[in-house]
């Protein structure tokens, strides 16, 4: 049966499975060299923008992105060709990671802001330096606060293919509006080009909330506007030339 899987999609499943063999082995020295850290963040390499696309979490998080990829890819790959596919995956990925951290910027400028009007120089921890606080007890419980939300976005890596499978989905919804598929929690097939926009919605909402509970919601927004966007693009050339 995994012969039968297009040549595509069958290597991306087989890279994200051996990355996630290799990162459960090897532990924390992986996930801190390869997972996408904010790029302002000084655990951040240029690498991570792509290699962070096959890190996963947990054994669940790996099988439920291999099983959408596995159930939406060969479809899109047959559809689109080798080229537009890849671009497609690779582009969503990217789409991910930028969101994301589009919206961590706007975090940390808000949190560096008010840092720096409390006396806490946020330049020079990002540098490395030691934390040094300044000012009266509230003050200081402040600085404290607020550095916990910044450590949390600036040491908290981003991991998964997520945000390009979401783009991948995203472009199946676009090419064929009318299929019906099921998703947990649904007990009934509905048409993909309703469901697409109900699990956006949430997840911006999630997103922007902060009540994602660790994952990264914005990200799949991130792939799912790259997919849909390529997807509308292509899909007025896909059957030209027949």
């Amino acid at each position: 049966m995994f012969n039968n899987i297009p040549p595509i999609t069958r290597n991306l499943i087989i890279i994200n499975v051996i990355v996630y063999a290799v990162t459960y082995f090897m532990g924390n020295q992986v996930i801190g060299y390869l997972a996408g850290f904010y790029p302002f963040s000084p655990f951040f390499h240029s690498w991570q923008i792509i290699t962070h696309m096959f890190m996963h979490g947990s054994i669940m998080h790996i099988l439920f992105n291999m099983f959408t990829l596995y159930s939406f890819g060969p479809i899109l790959e047959q559809t689109l060709g080798d080229k537009k596919y890849l671009i497609l995956y690779f582009l969503s990925g990217l789409g991910a990671f930028f969101l994301f951290n589009l919206w961590n910027f706007v975090e940390v400028q808000q949190i560096s802001g008010e840092l720096q009007q409390l006396g806490f120089n946020v330049n020079s921890y990002l540098s490395g330096a030691s934390v040094e606080f300044a000012g009266g007890v509230d003050t200081i419980a402040r600085q404290k606060e607020l550095l916990g939300s910044l450590k949390g976005i600036v040491a908290t890596p981003m991991v998964g293919a997520s945000g390009a499978i979401f783009g991948v989905v995203a472009a199946f919804a676009t090419l064929y509006p009318d299929s019906k598929i099921m998703m947990m929690f649904i007990p009934v097939p509905m048409k993909v080009k309703y469901l697409m926009p109900i699990v956006i919605i949430v997840s911006v909402y999630l997103g922007v909330s902060g009540n994602g509970g660790g994952i990264a919601h914005l990200a799949h927004v991130g792939g799912a506007l790259v997919g849909w966007l390529l997807a509308r693009s292509w899909r007025k050339h896909l059957y030209r030339f027949n």
